[in-house]
């Protein structure tokens, strides 16, 4: 942006598939709301880069089981560190619901804490532990929290010129919504644009 700020960008497109919830209901397979995080970070950091900005909720689901039907905006932060091999951090934000059809207004909570070992040597792979953490404040008592716990492996390698990331990692949740997934597999593609 400048001579003294940056400015990252994180956006995630959800490609999701949800088990039936009730008796008789089908298996949902779609396209969930995409989520923009915008972080200005100063150029000249120290041992710790962090960042902070708006993150954007766009309703962009495929199914009104796959989303909220609801724009939604709110603050994020991040903060990370990589002494050697260890990429160490975390990111939080909360977005509220600020517009659209949906029936149920949104409060959503998330921090996403962050270890990654990149493995010496080995052409860039490394072994992870990044599980989303998320607070529904809007929900009963009892069925606020999803707690993963959890990890993968990825490799960031080229097509081309262009760099990538790539991941797969399972999470147990140990805290969930009564109805709520016992597990999580997330496949994961990531094109990075460095300057």
């Amino acid at each position: 942006m400048s001579e003294n700020w940056n400015f990252i960008t994180r956006t995630i497109l959800p490609v999701i598939s949800q088990p039936g919830l009730s008796p008789g209901q089908d298996r949902e397979n779609g396209l969930g709301d995409i989520s923009f995080s915008g972080f200005f970070s100063p150029i000249d950091s120290s041992k710790w880069i962090w960042g902070v900005g708006p993150v954007v909720l766009i309703p962009s689901a495929t199914d009104d089981r796959l989303g909220s039907d609801k724009w939604g905006l709110g603050p994020s932060l991040v903060a990370l560190t990589m002494p050697g091999p260890w990429v160490v951090g975390s990111l939080f934000s909360n977005v509220w619901s600020v517009g659209g059809s949906g029936e149920q207004d949104i409060n959503l909570f998330t921090w996403q804490y962050f270890i990654n070992y990149n493995i010496p040597d080995s052409g860039g792979w490394y072994l992870t532990s990044a599980p989303v953490n998320t607070a529904n404040w809007e929900a009963d008592s009892g069925n606020k929290w999803t707690v993963p716990i959890g990890g993968g492996v990825g490799k960031i390698f080229k097509i081309g010129k262009q760099p990538v990331n790539a991941q797969v990692s399972a999470y147990y949740n140990v805290e969930k919504p009564e109805f709520g997934a016992d597990w999580q597999l997330r496949l994961q593609l990531q094109f990075l644009f460095p300057r």
